[in-house]
């Protein structure tokens, strides 16, 4: 098996045990970049050299007998709005293409302690906003196991990366289902933790109330491994939970029988996929036969969070991308008369389709006279979101839902129709609105070979369950052996 396929706990045990060195690995994952990037289109910014340079430097402390930690000279890939001291941070927006961040991320001076590689920026739609990573002002990325079709997004450039053996794994963030939907159209694991668990400080904000950093991996095992590094309080970061740490590793062999599994029939309905429906009634089968509890059930409002999803998440980047004006650190337009139109030329000409459209339908349902007719009924829809899933809970230990509605579909065959495009969010967002933690693993394919998800949603703050329910199946199936693309 080549370095590229291995899994980071299998990296870092050859590391431990002096199979291979640092630098052999960082080569190997330049090596497939160099084969791969020019038909995926992963990456905005590759730092290929600096990954070498720090690599060789990894490795002769190490020579030396320096302890650095066990995962020390891991490559990773970064989404790119997550800022990177001295590294172009850009949205993938003519906005910010050429703004390097004078800091790091609080996540980026966590994985800068345990001396990762840091092999570049990632792809993503524009600000976040997109399900495809055909919002992108740089390029479209390609998904690895149909070049013909999406990746998903807005975390698209971090799942193809992953999923390509480009990357062995990467951080995206998930706001409405941004790091899940584009993990299951890729066939890798993408874990959206509990609101809150990881610090948002240094992420360029869409939605402050949702936005969420998490791992995007090769297995359940690197997931729990990566949500070990980037988790815990932040004093810099206002809506950081000052919880207990935890090991999320240790959960992962517990036995599931007995455990419950609620299925909620709405995420079953109109508009799912036969294949998809097909193949998570498989995986509900499975379940039964190790022993775990299955029982369907209502999860009603859910069908009102689409709509409660897109007033209060546009509303918040109405108000958070307010700050990109071309005075400060932006793109600026070239000719303008006076200040008004500096603006107004800045931003037209800065910000592409997606962002304006909702700019603009942010600004409408925060105007007087819409405020109380659309945002604030959004919110108390919020509220009755939250206290569903709390119901759910008390009688079930994880959500059982498919990631998406369909697989990955073609490139520009949802571009024209954005109503279409945003239905795509339907199985993810009501995770978000409620604060809660969400693994999306491989469970199949279709029978063009495409991957299809399933979701596993858990209860605030029990990332563990979830990752335990997760790992159990995945071991099972067997996924990256079983269902390699053809």
């Amino acid at each position: 098996m080549e370095i590229t396929e291995l899994t980071v706990h299998e990296l870092q045990e050859k590391l431990k045990n002096k199979e291979i060195k640092v630098t052999d690995i960082t080569k190997a994952y330049i090596d497939k970049i160099n084969e791969k990037e020019k038909d995926v289109q992963a990456f905005v910014t590759l730092l290929t050299d600096e990954a070498l340079k720090e690599a060789e430097e990894i490795q002769t402390k190490i020579d030396n007998g320096e302890n650095l930690g066990d995962y020390a000279g891991i490559p990773i890939g970064i989404k790119d709005n997550i800022c990177t001291k001295g590294v172009k941070t850009t949205c993938s927006s003519k906005m910010l293409e050429n703004f390097v961040s004078p800091y790091d991320a609080t996540v980026m001076e966590k994985l800068n302690k345990e001396n990762l590689i840091d092999l570049g920026k990632l792809n993503m739609d524009e600000f976040a906003m997109g399900g495809s990573t055909e919002h992108s002002y740089f390029k479209i990325t390609k998904n690895p196991r149909n070049l013909n079709k999406v990746p998903g997004g807005s975390s698209g450039g971090s799942a193809a990366a992953v999923a390509a053996n480009m990357v062995p794994w990467a951080l995206g963030s998930d706001t409405g289902g941004s790091i899940r939907q584009p993990a299951s159209f890729c066939g890798v694991v993408g874990l959206k933790p509990t609101y809150g668990l990881v610090s948002r400080y240094g992420l360029v904000a869409f939605a402050s109330s949702l936005d969420q950093i998490g791992p995007i991996t090769k297995d359940v095992e690197d997931a729990a491994i990566l949500l070990n590094l980037i988790a815990g309080h932040d004093k810099k970061d206002t809506t950081s939970a000052d919880i207990e740490k935890k090991d999320y590793t240790k959960c992962l062999k517990k036995d599931i029988k007995g455990i419950k599994i609620g299925v909620p029939k709405e995420f079953f309905g109109e508009g799912i996929n036969e294949e998809v429906k097909n193949t998570l009634y498989k995986a509900i089968e499975k379940y039964k036969e190790m022993g775990a509890e299955v029982e369907e059930f209502s999860l009603d409002i859910a069908k009102y969070s689409l709509a409660a999803y897109y007033i209060i998440a546009c509303a918040e980047a109405s108000s958070n991308l307010g700050r990109f004006d071309g005075i400060r650190y932006t793109y600026r337009t070239k000719e303008f008369k006076n200040l008004k139109e500096l603006y107004r030329k800045s931003r037209s000409e800065g910000f592409g389709p997606e962002v304006k459209r909702r700019i603009i339908l942010g600004t409408y349902v925060l105007s007087s006279g819409y405020y109380d007719a659309y945002y604030k009924k959004a919110q108390k829809v919020r509220t009755l979101v939250m206290n569903e899933f709390n119901n759910a809970f008390k009688k079930y230990d994880v959500i059982l839902t498919p990631t998406s509605p369909t697989v990955a579909f073609d490139i520009g065959s949802k571009t024209s129709d954005p109503l279409e495009m945003y239905l795509s969010d339907i199985c993810t967002v009501s995770v978000n609105i409620a604060g809660l933690p969400a693994i999306s693993i491989p469970c199949g394919q279709d029978k063009e070979n495409m991957p299809i998800g399933m979701q596993l949603i858990g209860n605030r703050f029990c990332e563990e369950t979830i990752l335990n329910v997760a790992y159990k199946f995945e071991q099972d199936l067997k996924f990256r052996e079983n269902y390699k693309s053809e």
